[in-house]
């Protein structure tokens, strides 16, 4: 199971983030736990200065930006594998 966390306030990006994960995740049969953390000192300790951000089994993969629904794919599918060795 992935564990992602969309890290934001709930800006217009962060929202899309999250509804992009759970696309992505439902698309492809992705056994994922998503949480949207808005706390700011949470945030903070990942080390994120501009959202929105993405943490996927507790490492940050994305900072300020939204990714194309591929890329988004492709860390998903890797942190998968990663799971399994």
């Amino acid at each position: 199971m992935l564990y992602i966390k969309v890290l934001g306030s709930g800006c217009t990006n962060c929202l899309n983030l999250e509804k992009l994960c759970r696309e992505v995740t439902s698309e492809n049969r992705i056994d994922a736990v998503i949480e949207k953390v808005t706390d700011f000192k949470e945030i903070m300790s990942y080390g994120i200065m501009s959202t929105p951000g993405l943490v996927i089994n507790g490492k940050v993969v994305l900072s300020g930006k939204l990714p194309t629904k591929t890329t988004l794919t492709h860390w998903l599918m890797n942190a998968i594998a990663q799971e399994n060795i």
